[in-house]
């Protein structure tokens, strides 16, 4: 028989990007659109540290470019991240590139710490080939998210109950959970909830989960 095979998974399974390398220009640059979404708005100033690999080729590869452009808000097979460095002064971005050694991190790893108008983040990442990433640090919290489905990032306080009312408001919805994660740095303190879901949340169940007690910030992730 003839296996029909849609454009869809045709695009997981050849991602498109531009620069002579997957992990150290499509993986970096959705780094930094993973970076920009998170921070919800235009990044001002961005602080980007290269660790192992990435420090030692950045420049050659392309990386900085990519990351930048990421954080522009560009995909893998946008054109412009070649002039990203150049669009990003012209629309008033200030970004710094610095290397660090770390023996810990996937050779492949970056850091930013990015700002907005209204918001500051650190986001910590590697790209571990393919194109394809693990967000393993956030704002201190380590974490592991993918960005291969859409994803929920739950920032909530570390009380009984919030995690089950945030399961039931999902379930309410109509959503199914794929897969959920806990990410806490202390005992009752600040929880990230990192929740894979099978479908885009809708803004309402957005609003819902934001009125759940104890939930302090809800970030959608479309996958990408």
């Amino acid at each position: 028989f003839r296996e029909i095979v849609s454009m869809e998974s045709l695009r997981e399974l050849y991602r498109i990007g531009r620069g002579p390398s997957s992990s150290h220009t499509a993986g970096a640059v959705r780094l930094g659109l993973a970076c920009r979404t998170i921070l919800g708005e235009e990044v001002k100033k961005a602080k980007i540290t290269f660790y192992g690999s990435f420090a030692d080729t950045y420049r050659g590869h392309g990386t900085d470019k990519a990351v930048i452009g990421g954080l522009l808000g560009f995909n893998t097979d946008n054109v412009k991240i070649r002039e990203s460095l150049q669009l990003a002064q012209f629309r008033g971005m200030q970004y710094g590139f610095f290397t660090g050694e770390e023996g810990r991190y996937h050779p492949n790893t970056l850091a930013i710490e990015a700002s907005g108008k209204n918001t500051t983040i650190s986001l910590r990442g590697a790209s571990i080939g393919g194109g394809q990433i693990r967000i393993q640090e956030l704002n201190g919290f380590p974490m592991e998210a993918a960005c291969l489905m859409d994803t929920l990032l739950v920032v909530n306080k570390d009380s009984p109950g919030v995690l089950a009312n945030i399961a039931i408001t999902l379930n309410v919805a109509g959503y199914n959970i794929a897969n959920l994660r806990l990410a806490r740095t202390k005992r009752e303190g600040d929880v990230i909830t990192v929740i894979e879901s099978d479908a885009r949340v809708d803004e309402a169940t957005i609003k819902n989960l934001m009125g759940v007690q104890d939930v302090l910030r809800v970030i959608s992730m479309p996958k990408f």
